[in-house]
């Protein structure tokens, strides 16, 4: 009989612990067993990463008579860097996007006996070029330093009466406004709402080019920041000199070193640089540019070259159909590769 109840007792305490055994079985391993244990040799191979981001390019195709074309499809275009084809990714027509312009008003002395047509074409160009509600400009002076006169707003009668306030004087920080400009205020600037955030950045830069601080940042330093916030520049020279008024169009043949810079600008950025004598002269250009930023094309690749060496690649875009001019911005520049902390992990 005694034996009969230990037997019975063993058995019910059995009972009670094989659920708990089966439970512990079922449970995963610990988080230090799931993983394979680590090679040595894994240790002693340096791991750099690179994240590669999409090259982003609009552009702009006119035919032989100047017209723009818009009704161009991706298999149309081609495009290369540093003459390697890439394989294109995203492909949109970006006509009638909303507007984000920095005029940028040079007010230094070089340019004091022209600050009346400076002011006159940045009002002419806003009331022919912005469109109110759906439009946003800002105004950017420049002299030593350049500073926000006006923030981003849609008010044109604001706008033009702060740029008459503008006085002239000091010396001219061209490249640090261009930067400051596309960088602080283009590069992030107020999306409007709704499901499409998407908008075409732009710089209108009014002045004889010439940057005589000189500037804390370079020409390059500021070409390279404009392409990174995908702003296109469009200047317009307040230099006189070389100009040939005889007929009814007032030409240029032969530009200065600050309308050569002015030249660079634009073409760099896929933008375009004028050359007026009177204001009269800009109201058909002004009408252009307004038409050029909403008939534009917007195409995207990764670029097979992924080293982050900093250096500037050359970006060309061609269109199949034969006789039709792209423009677009020159190129851009890579990233350059992470600079390690001292005692951080590589």
């Amino acid at each position: 009989m005694p034996m009969r109840k230990a037997i019975l007792s063993a058995g019910f305490v059995l009972a009670l612990l094989l659920p708990l055994l089966a439970a512990q079985q079922t449970q995963p391993p610990p988080q230090s067993l799931q993983q394979p244990p680590k090679r040595v040799e894994d240790e002693d191979i340096p791991v750099r990463r690179v994240s590669v981001d999409l090259v982003n390019v609009v552009f702009t195709v006119l035919n032989r008579r100047q017209k723009f074309v818009t009704d161009l499809r991706q298999e149309d275009f081609q495009v290369f860097e540093d003459s390697v084809p890439q394989k294109i990714t995203n492909f949109s027509h970006e006509t009638d996007l909303p507007l984000r312009v920095g005029l940028l008003l040079d007010t230094s002395n070089s340019i004091r006996d022209r600050l009346k047509f400076e002011q006159e074409a940045a009002i002419d160009f806003l009331h022919n070029v912005i469109r109110r509600r759906q439009d946003l400009a800002f105004l950017m002076t420049f002299d030593n330093e350049p500073q926000i006169a006006q923030d981003f707003t849609d008010d044109l009668s604001q706008l033009t009466d702060v740029i008459q306030k503008q006085r002239a004087g000091g010396v001219t920080a061209l490249y640090d406004a261009i930067y400051d400009a596309a960088r602080q205020r283009l590069a992030n600037p107020p999306l409007p709402r709704g499901e499409n955030p998407a908008v075409r950045r732009v710089l209108v830069l009014i002045s004889d080019g010439l940057d005589t601080l000189p500037s804390s940042r370079t020409r390059t330093e500021a070409i390279q920041m404009a392409q990174r916030a995908d702003v296109s520049i469009y200047t317009i020279s307040t230099s006189t000199d070389w100009m040939s008024v005889t007929g009814s169009t007032p030409k240029k043949y032969h530009l200065t070193d600050g309308d050569k810079v002015l030249q660079m600008l634009a073409d760099e950025t896929g933008g375009r640089a004028f050359f007026p004598y009177r204001i009269d002269d800009l109201g058909k250009s002004f009408e252009d540019i307004g038409v050029e930023l909403r008939s534009q094309y917007s195409l995207a690749y990764v670029p097979t070259n992924r080293a982050a060496d900093g250096r500037f690649r050359a970006i060309k875009i061609q269109a199949a159909q034969s006789g039709l001019l792209v423009r677009a911005r020159k190129g851009y520049f890579a990233p350059r590769p992470p600079v390690a902390k001292p005692g951080a992990e590589q």
